[in-house]
């Protein structure tokens, strides 16, 4: 039987970092990675560089057919799934009601739904030692204005990972809710309000590589939660003292966000 590693949003960004990461050995050996994303060709650019055997899924997980589809793969194949790495998602900054309703829909899909699907599927192919990463974000650890489908969205995977990982006990699988801050990757290139998006960035970047290492270490040693950085890991530490009002608030003030954004006082 072999062993494969299957990475959704392997595009780009953090999904392809993953599966650099992955290919090179860092997660242990694999007998073949599993990539999935919408476009093809640049899925055929990244394979075309990895050692590992790769098969390509041109796949798009807001389309209930996708997931036929990878059924089928794996119903065939019958590998076993040493790691899944639940990457794809995006997200769309401003208010609730200037973001459209299909981007809001395809945010719900992608972000939970998809994650959801993709577990449901690969875990009757894993075993003790195989892992999960789902990409969740410190969006879903505090509460974020401006940000609010894709924050909920990501607080959606945050609970979903820790509560199935507990379902898991005693199975030796693993699933780790992944929640960095933001990282130079395409997440920002169609922010849908830019300027909120340049303002919610004062809280710095995180190093990509240095992001996926820390979340690889985190899932083989079986931790359900990595913060990868010491900032945000102190953040989390307040939102749990403070009410989520009064961290909303002070987001808003630290960032910016409140002027010129809200025309009128706050009681």
């Amino acid at each position: 039987m072999k062993s494969i590693a299957i990475v959704t949003g392997a595009s780009s960004g953090v999904g392809r970092e993953f599966v650099r990461q992955l290919d090179a050995g860092a997660g242990g050996p694999l007998d073949e990675l599993w990539l999935i994303a919408r476009r093809k060709a640049v899925l055929d650019d990244i394979a075309s560089g990895c050692r590992t055997p790769t098969r390509v899924l041109a796949l798009d997980l807001t389309d209930a057919a996708s997931f036929e589809v990878l059924s089928r793969e794996l119903s065939r194949e019958e590998p076993r799934v040493q790691w899944l790495v639940n990457s794809a998602g995006f997200g769309k900054f401003g208010d609730f009601s200037a973001i459209s309703e299909k981007d809001t829909a395809d945010m719900v899909r992608l972000n939970c739904l998809a994650v959801v699907e993709m577990c449901y599927l690969a875990l009757p192919h894993m075993a003790a030692g195989s892992r999960i990463i789902n990409l969740a974000s410190i969006a879903g650890v505090i509460p974020q204005p401006r940000l609010s489908v894709y924050s909920a969205t990501k607080s959606f995977v945050l609970e979903f990972s820790r509560t199935v990982d507990h379902e898991l006990s005693g199975s030796g699988i693993h699933i780790t809710a992944l929640c960095p801050k933001f990282m130079r990757t395409g997440f920002l290139d169609k922010p849908n309000d830019g300027e909120v998006a340049r303002k919610m960035c004062r809280i710095g970047f995180s190093p990509v590589d240095k992001v996926v290492r820390r979340a690889l270490r985190a899932a083989v040693l079986g931790r359900a939660l990595c913060i990868p950085s010491l900032d945000m890991k102190a953040a989390h530490v307040i939102t749990k003292i403070l009410p989520a009002s009064v961290t909303m608030e002070l987001e808003e003030m630290v960032l910016g966000l409140w002027e010129p954004m809200h025309n009128t006082p706050r009681g």
